[in-house]
């Protein structure tokens, strides 16, 4: 949704960082209410994330405030972690299954506390990512739920994840309000248009192989990366010239 707005629709990456974080946190409400009354939600694993991403998010946001950073300054932050966050995405949605493969046994002989300490680790580095580019909840907490917690059933880790996005975008997608990045009328028209596309996106996933989605998704999700970053790179060589040009 993000790079959507910065890339198609011209919107100031800061301001639909925080618009599709309060967005998230009310599409996710009610998908985090389905997986609980369905017993989908592995609690003691959502209350380890909450509790290393919401401080981090709350001091992430901290921190952006008292560096006040300029427009110029501010776009290229949440441009330069947006990519990063995007092509950790698609890494995790097209190396998913070898990763599995390949670390599952080692971290079934972890024990609890341990496993505690890395959800609550991973918490802290999905809540800056969340809070800066409003991206990395989604596949790459649910491939590190997969290894941490590997004896839970998929639609768990699922469910589990979703239940975090929740507090996480809500408390971010909140920071961003305070600093007057969000654009409510933006929000309102997003969420008119949720649900047929909730309805198309259903239709087709259960007609599609998963293996084709995740390619199709990690494609895209690359080539939005390699955009941004290629914008980025020609905003800031017009600026060299602009200066160079004026002395």
């Amino acid at each position: 949704m993000t790079p959507l707005l910065i890339l198609l629709f011209g919107v100031h990456p800061s301001t639909a960082v925080g618009t599709d974080l309060l967005y998230a946190a009310a599409t996710k409400t009610g998908g985090s209410i389905v997986h609980g009354w369905s017993r989908s939600v592995h609690w003691p694993a959502v209350l380890r994330l909450a509790s290393g991403s919401i401080p981090a998010s709350a001091l992430t946001l901290l921190v952006l405030w008292k560096l006040d950073l300029k427009s110029d300054a501010e776009r290229n932050l949440v441009n330069i972690v947006l990519c990063f966050a995007l092509l950790l995405t698609a890494t995790s949605l097209i190396f998913r299954k070898s990763i599995m493969e390949r670390y599952r046994r080692r971290l079934e002989q972890i024990d609890e506390r341990t496993t505690a300490m890395a959800t609550v680790i991973t918490g802290v580095v999905l809540g800056v990512l969340v809070s800066i580019s409003s991206v990395g909840a989604g596949a790459v907490g649910v491939t590190v739920l997969l290894l941490l917690y590997p004896r839970l059933p998929v639609a768990t880790i699922v469910g589990s994840d979703i239940a975090h996005a929740v507090p996480l975008t809500l408390v971010a997608g909140i920071g961003h309000w305070a600093l007057g990045d969000v654009d409510w009328g933006l929000m309102g028209v997003l969420l008119m248009g949720s649900l047929p596309g909730i309805i198309v996106g259903s239709y087709s996933a259960t007609r599609v192989p998963e293996m084709v989605l995740r390619l199709t998704l990690a494609s895209v999700l690359m080539l939005v990366a390699g955009k941004i970053m290629f914008a980025e790179l020609n905003l800031q060589s017009a600026i060299v010239t602009a200066l160079a040009w004026s002395h």
